[in-house]
């Protein structure tokens, strides 16, 4: 967005071209049905223009739903899922979930985790680009040396790598190997589920600036460059979360939340692997 200052700038230049929203609304763990409908609407409503979902969320359907009534153009909305790497075939998976989501095609489809190895399903992945069922290709919870081995032999790159990612998991050796190879970092759970909310220092922060310690904290990765997944089903926070492009913190607020980490500047996506 040129001419937009360092505050309201509100999209990523993938590697590609494609545009990707700096704020996304994400709906892990929301069930099918009229919950996760009502979740995406409301988004949609307040302003958000990325929905971020998953084969193996089950709710593709009610993302759909929920898109068109918002009444919002399917051109004018980021939308992203998941290859569910306990399948075998990503061409055959994102032919279910246009159909689960009454779309043509996404803007972005990642390989949810490295299940396997981390090369097997990219070829597949770069079929389903080639076919025009994803506009971008790309993975989460992948490591630097997965991302290595992926670069390694892929035809297309991987332009977006999801993984967690806050103050305290500020995985900087990460962030770093994926910028210095072309890849957008992009932040899932950025709250901690819920648990950073309750941090002193950027309670102490919000206080003085006349924000919430959520705000500052999703501010944290907007300042540096990295879009985020915001979780939440309820109208009020949906909308606190997205009241985030009018102010900055300073380098100083700045320091003190990179010096919450707990990862050591780690490489690692995770620091326990679930599968």
């Amino acid at each position: 967005m040129s001419g937009a200052t360092a505050a309201d700038r509100r999209e990523s230049t993938l590697a590609d071209g494609v545009q990707l929203p700096l704020l996304g609304l994400g709906v892990w763990q929301v069930p099918n049905g009229r919950e996760c409908v009502d979740a995406v609407r409301r988004a949609l409503e307040l302003g958000y223009r990325h929905i971020d979902t998953a084969q193996a969320y089950g709710n593709e359907a009610s993302v759909g739903e929920g898109l068109r009534e918002s009444g919002v153009a399917r051109d004018q909305v980021f939308i992203s899922t998941k290859f569910n790497p306990g399948r075998s075939d990503p061409v055959a998976e994102v032919e279910r979930s246009l159909e689960r989501l009454g779309v043509e095609r996404v803007d972005l489809y990642i390989v949810h985790w490295p299940k396997g190895g981390p090369t097997w399903a990219w070829p597949g992945m770069e079929r389903a680009r080639e076919r025009g069922y994803a506009r971008s290709i790309g993975v989460s919870n992948f490591d630097v040396a997965e991302l290595q081995q992926v670069l390694a032999t892929a035809s297309i790159a991987p332009v977006v790598n999801q993984v967690q990612f806050s103050p305290y998991e500020y995985r900087k050796g990460l962030l770093d190997a994926c910028r210095g190879n072309g890849i957008v970092l992009e932040a899932y759970s950025p709250l901690g589920h819920g648990r950073h909310i309750g941090s002193e220092t950027a309670t102490r922060i919000a206080q003085r600036l006349g924000r919430t310690p959520a705000q500052v904290l999703l501010r944290w990765c907007i300042e540096r460059d990295v879009p985020l997944i915001a979780k939440s089903t309820h109208r009020d926070r949906i909308a606190e979360n997205a009241q985030i492009f009018d102010f900055t913190l300073s380098n100083a607020d700045m320091a003190e939340l990179d010096a919450l980490d707990r990862t050591g500047g780690t490489q690692r996506a995770l620091e326990r692997k679930w599968w």
